[in-house]
């Protein structure tokens, strides 16, 4: 690109903030849910605003709660759902307040409020999972978290377990949209801002952590580059390495002085920010990273170097204490280059699950055929457990089998967060 047309790395638009996640303590004390809930969401509106005032935008903000069994009564399935919609009937009269002043102070946007009812523990909890999802959808997102023993051998009790709630919900919901809002963690941390791996046990009562999307910005950093003909392979990723990190730490040390001076004389503990690109379907997709770092398409040879690179960058910045991911995202049906892929045939489930060796999330929203049988899908989730434990990363499993659909069929999601893509095998 030449420097007349050259992207202002510096543009605040090129650089969104995905989150604003809270981590807070409920109790069954339901007398105190108002109070505590009310809270959370005051101190996300008190850093939207803030970065709203220096041009930043924010697209959502996100509570999430210590373990749901903690403060719903979880003996069955009417006790969970009256206990939820009791909680529900609490978030809305806060959003609906929250409105109304945005109303009166002329401030007419409206923030997405998305809930996390935290970790499902055991096989009872698990088996709720499904219909309160059904009925709570946006409002109701969980995980469960695998552990490996000594060996590195998984709980396979507990993934059959989860496999059990995935094929649920893929028959209870439309489409089987329904596990958007769930995923099976293996090795992941507490403080993920990013639904549904998001979790937390408590450690602390109140506590926040920001995510970002960033896949504008590092498209525009590689675009503003000048590369002279004689230059190296090597030096032409050298150099695009360090454009990235660039754009990236200029905007970070920004937002992270306007967080720590909004929460200044608060008792809310920042906690840090994932630093993944974290993109989406209105965003650049992060296949036009891989072409303009030199791959002709994602999946070709050549990915898994690319994937490492941009992995690298995500993890090199400084001046931040790094949580949750922060490592390089491939969200299928969020990002409409990984969905146009998959329908011109140029990667396929196991290629995922390669890339995540060297970057991270694993396999996420990945759309699959309806009729996988269970035995398939308990084994690709070892196969993802496996890794993230012997790698030590955090990686997920969030796949939708699609009723009624086959390999290489096109979805047809409603959803407004998800593109439609062709169906995955899973051999």
């Amino acid at each position: 690109m030449s420097k007349q047309h050259a992207l202002d790395i510096t543009n605040k638009q090129l650089c969104k903030v995905r989150t604003i996640s809270t981590f807070i303590n409920l109790s069954a004390d339901k007398n105190q849910w108002q109070a505590i809930l009310q809270s959370a969401k005051t101190q996300c509106d008190r850093f939207t605003h803030a970065l709203q005032n220096i041009g930043y935008q924010v697209q959502s903000i996100r509570i999430v709660t210590n373990p749901f069994s903690e403060y719903l009564n979880t003996q069955d399935l009417a006790s969970a759902k009256a206990d939820l919609e009791q909680l529900m009937q609490v978030l809305q009269q806060i959003q609906d307040n929250s409105n109304e002043d945005n109303h009166n102070s002329q401030n007419n946007s409206t923030m997405r409020l998305r809930f996390a009812i935290g970790e499902a523990k055991t096989a009872q909890e698990i088996a709720l999972l499904p219909e309160l999802i059904r009925d709570y959808g946006d409002l109701c997102n969980a995980c469960v978290n695998v552990t490996a023993d000594e060996l590195g051998i998984l709980d396979n009790e507990l993934i059959s377990t989860c496999v059990q709630a995935v094929e649920k919900i893929s028959q209870i919901t439309p489409r089987g949209e329904g596990n958007f809002n769930f995923t099976v963690n293996f090795n992941c941390p507490s403080y993920i801002p990013y639904f549904p791996a998001s979790y937390h046990r408590g450690e602390i009562d109140q506590g926040f952590v920001i995510g970002l999307e960033t896949p504008d910005l590092l498209l525009a950093s590689l675009q503003n580059l000048q590369t002279p003909k004689q230059q190296s392979y090597q030096q032409r990723l050298n150099q695009a390495y360090h454009a990235m990190r660039a754009a990236l730490q200029y905007h970070i040390d920004i937002i992270q002085d306007c967080i720590e001076s909004a929460n200044n004389k608060t008792d809310w503990c920042y906690l840090g920010m994932d630093t993944s690109a974290a993109p989406s379907k209105d965003c650049t997709s992060m296949v036009d990273m891989y072409k303009a770092l030199g791959v002709p398409y994602f999946g070709a040879s050549g990915t898994v170097e690319i994937s490492a690179l941009l992995t690298r960058v995500f993890k090199s910045l400084q001046n931040v204490t790094a949580v949750g991911f922060s490592g390089l995202m491939l969200a299928v049906t969020e990002d409409s280059g990984l969905a146009q892929a998959t329908i011109d045939g140029e990667f396929d489930i196991r290629s995922l699950l390669t890339y995540s060796s060297v970057c991270g999330i694993g396999l996420d929203t990945v759309p699959i055929a309806g009729d996988t049988s269970s035995d398939k899908l308990s084994a690709l989730m070892r196969d993802t457990g496996t890794m993230a434990y012997r790698l030590n990363k955090p990686l997920t499993v969030r796949v939708f089998p699609v009723p009624n659909l086959h390999a290489g069929k096109l979805t047809e999601f409603e959803s407004s967060d998800l593109c439609n893509c062709a169906v995955l095998a899973v051999p």
